[in-house]
């Protein structure tokens, strides 16, 4: 089981740095919560691979930045009638 768990994190790793992917889309890409894809890159993946961790968390904070950005957007779409 640990195995498995580690592997996971570098596999997630791998996809958000090849699709700039946010949690919320690796999530649904892999069928798991949210909190677990935080929890792997975010702490397993530190461990695991700190280099892959690095570019991850630098993906991670642009996405973080522009999260208010895409949700006005989302509002405005929606009130629109887009």
């Amino acid at each position: 089981m640990k195995g498995a768990v580690e592997e996971r994190a570098v596999e997630l790793g791998e996809y958000i740095l090849e699709n700039k992917a946010t949690v919320r889309a690796t999530a649904k890409k892999f069928h798991i919560s949210k909190s677990t894809v935080h929890k792997d890159v975010s702490e397993r993946l530190r461990v695991v691979n700190p280099q892959l961790y690095g570019q991850v968390r630098s993906i991670l904070e642009v996405n973080k930045a522009q999260r208010h950005i895409r949700g006005g957007m989302a509002t405005r779409r929606k009130y629109k009638g887009q």
